[in-house]
C-alpha cells in the first residue's frame, strides 16, 4: 500500500489532509519530528514512498536543512515530495520570509526525487484571529478595509496536494487562490452572514495592524504582510484556476467556508 508521510499533520492544512489520505497517511508533527532535526525525520519515513513538506515559523530560519531533510526522505526509500511554498515566492522572492521559500523551493527542484510545489495565498483561517473580538464585542477590525485579494481555503490545499501526493503532478507548480478576491471589510460581511449577527468592522491604521501583528510575528515579516496586505502585486491579486484544474472542482467561496465555520465565531 502506498504510505504518504505528513508533515504538520495537526495544522490547518495538515489535518484536512490527513483525512483525505486516510490509511495511507502516517503522520509526523513535533515532538518527535523536528524538520530542524533531519534525523528525526528517519523513523517515520521508512518504507513511504511520498512527503508532504511543511515549514512555518522558526523552521523558516537559516538553520534549517532542508537538502539533509530530502537527503535522509531519499536514503529511507522516498521518492515523491510535495512543498508547501507560498505565493510569495514567486512574486517577491527577494523579501522575508519569501526569499527562503523561495530558496527552499529551488532545492526541491534539484533534488533527485519527484517533486510538486504549491504556492498558496492567504489562508481563509487567518480569519480565525476575529474569533475573540467577534463573540465578545461583535467588531472585526484589519488594515486595508478595502484591498481585495482572493485568499484560499486551506481544505482546498489539502485537496491539491492528496492528488499530488499520489501521482500525476510531478514537476507542476501550482498557485492555490479561492474562486474570488475579496476586501477584508467583505470578508465581514460574509461572516455576519453566517453567524446570522452583524459584526462591525474598524479599519485599522497601519501602526495599529503592526503592532498587534508583532506580537506574534518578526518585524520582518510583519512588514512584507503588511506589504503585500496593502499594496499587492497584479500576480497576487488574480485567481488561479489551479485548485478546480487538479482537483475538478471549483475552489471553495469564503462564504461556504464562514458558514461551514461559523460557530467558532458564534
Amino acid at each position: 500500500m502506498l504510505v504518504i508521510v505528513v508533515t504538520g499533520a495537526t495544522g490547518n492544512v495538515g489535518r484536512p489532509l490527513m483525512e483525505l489520505l486516510g490509511d495511507k497517511a502516517v503522520a509526523a508533527s513535533r515532538p518527535q519530528v523536528d524538520l530542524a532535526r533531519p534525523a528525526s525525520l528517519e523513523p517515520v519515513v521508512e518504507g513511504a514512498e511520498a512527503l508532504f513538506l511543511l515549514f512555518a515559523g522558526e523552521l523558516l530560519g537559516p538553520d534549517t536543512d532542508i537538502a539533509s531533510v530530502l537527503d535522509v526522505a531519499k536514503v529511507s526509500g522516498v521518492r515523491r515530495v510535495v512543498l508547501l511554498s507560498s505565493q510569495g515566492a514567486g512574486t517577491r522572492p527577494g523579501m522575508v520570509p519569501h526569499s527562503r521559500m523561495a530558496s527552499f523551493e529551488e532545492t526541491v527542484r534539484q533534488s533527485s526525487l519527484e517533486w510538486t510545489i504549491l504556492r498558496p495565498s492567504g489562508f481563509f483561517t487567518n480569519a480565525y484571529a476575529w474569533t475573540q473580538p467577534i463573540r465578545e464585542h461583535g467588531v472585526a477590525a484589519a488594515p486595508f478595509a478595502d484591498v481585495a485579494l482572493p485568499f484560499v481555503d486551506p481544505a482546498d490545499i489539502a485537496a491539491v496536494a492528496a492528488e499530488a501526493l499520489q501521482g500525476g503532478h510531478e514537476g507542476q507548480t501550482y498557485v492555490l487562490t479561492g474562486p474570488e478576491a475579496l476586501t477584508p471589510r467583505e470578508r465581514t460581511k460574509a461572516l455576519s452572514s453566517a453567524i446570522g449577527r452583524e459584526i462591525r468592522f474598524v479599519e485599522q491604521s497601519v501602526e495599529e495592524a503592526r503592532a498587534q501583528m508583532a506580537q506574534f510575528m518578526p518585524p520582518p515579516v510583519v512588514d512584507g504582510t503588511l506589504t503585500i496586505l496593502g499594496s499587492p502585486l497584479a500576480e497576487e491579486r488574480q485567481v488561479s484556476g489551479h485548485v478546480e484544474q487538479v482537483t475538478g472542482r471549483a475552489a471553495t467561496r469564503f462564504a461556504d467556508w464562514a458558514a461551514r465555520n461559523a460557530k467558532a465565531f458564534s
